[in-house]
């Protein structure tokens, strides 16, 4: 997952850490001069989305009552993530990574999941992405990566940069959410048809040329259906837990989900406040003009490290996400189908 750009409540941006991943453009300043290479630089600025971002976000009206009680099982979850740091770092295009995606499409199988791969070459490197579907109705989407870094370039210790991570929180978290979703929804109460999307060749960028969110960006590029919204989880298994909004998100999703959040009690957790602006697997669905919202944990000290292990994944930081996501699915996606009522469904 790339560093990004924290944003304050005021028109100040303060850049933090180096070779940042292509970021866009912040409301206010203008990015233009930025450095292009270097300490703390920002690399391949890309086009706005040009989502406008009303602070505060203007919700759809109505009260928010929750009716479903969440099966999603923290532990449960927690041993999908343990499965996956098991295999090692999950490199695209590896043995380890393509039995990562094998893994994956077991587990939705077993469950009663449609499964489709989306296998794709980028650079002579085979990748593929998995689609798990179920259910009738308007689609959801809601998507994680899946595969790791295969260097640890914000290792403290020079002598491990060149290292692969193993990816407990970046890669395995999110993975690890969506299989427990996949074991525990009941989709036909949604009345949705929902996607599970598992994107491979992420979290390469800015390693020998190559971008971030490749997989995601393929996926977005070849839909033939198109998603009434795209719900994405990254790193968010951390047990120090902090998600803030991230500024790219549709603001209407943004207040649904945390509103869940709150009704939930986990406001401590999910926080409604702007933070970050990321380039991460939404962006190419929003570009496509399909609402979308990234949920994320980046005040995450392992990013990128030879520590972002299992041991600092949470089962209770996956079940408060897994909890939300759940009862947004189950109470409150309708949402999604009034966000672009242009649309042909």
């Amino acid at each position: 997952m790339p560093l990004r750009r924290w944003l304050r409540h005021s028109a100040a941006i303060v850049l933090v850490g180096a070779g940042l991943m292509s970021v866009l453009p912040a409301l206010g300043p203008d990015l233009s001069a930025a450095p292009t290479d270097g300490e703390g630089s920002v690399s391949r600025p890309v086009q706005s989305t040009g989502l406008e971002i009303p602070t505060p976000p203007v919700a759809i009206t109505g009260t928010l009552i929750l009716t479903t009680t969440s099966p999603f099982d923290g532990e449960s979850a927690y041993r999908f993530a343990l499965d996956q740091c098991d295999m090692g770092p999950r490199i695209t295009g590896t043995e380890s990574g393509w039995a990562a995606g094998d893994y994956i499409l077991e587990q939705l199988q077993n469950h009663g999941w449609n499964v489709l791969e989306q296998k794709f070459t980028y650079r002579g490197v085979n990748a593929r992405n998995l689609i798990a579907k179920k259910g009738s109705g308007p689609i959801i989407m809601l998507g994680a990566h899946y595969d790791t870094r295969p260097i640890a370039d914000k290792d403290p210790d020079p002598g491990q940069k060149g290292t692969p991570i193993i990816g407990g929180n970046d890669g395995a978290s999110g993975v690890a959410v969506l299989l427990e979703l996949a074991r525990v929804l009941d989709v036909a109460a949604t009345r949705k048809e929902i996607w599970l999307a598992f994107f491979d060749a992420e979290d390469r960028g800015n390693i020998d040329g190559w971008p971030y969110a490749i997989g995601s960006d393929y996926m977005a590029k070849n839909l033939e259906e198109e998603p009434a919204c795209m719900l994405l989880v990254d790193m968010i298994g951390d047990r120090d837990q902090t998600i803030y909004w991230e500024r790219n998100s549709h603001p209407v999703l943004l207040q649904e989900i945390w509103e869940v959040a709150s009704k939930l009690g986990y406001e401590e957790y999910f926080v409604a406040e702007y933070r970050w602006q990321i380039t991460d697997d939404h962006i190419p669905f929003i570009r496509r003009g399909i609402p979308a919202v990234d949920l994320i944990d980046f005040d995450y000290l392992y990013w990128h490290t030879t520590a972002d292990t299992c041991d600092k994944v949470s089962p209770n930081s996956l079940a408060r996400v897994g909890h939300v996501l759940h009862a947004w699915l189950s109470d409150r996606a309708d949402t999604c189908l009034l966000l672009a009522p242009s649309r042909d469904r």
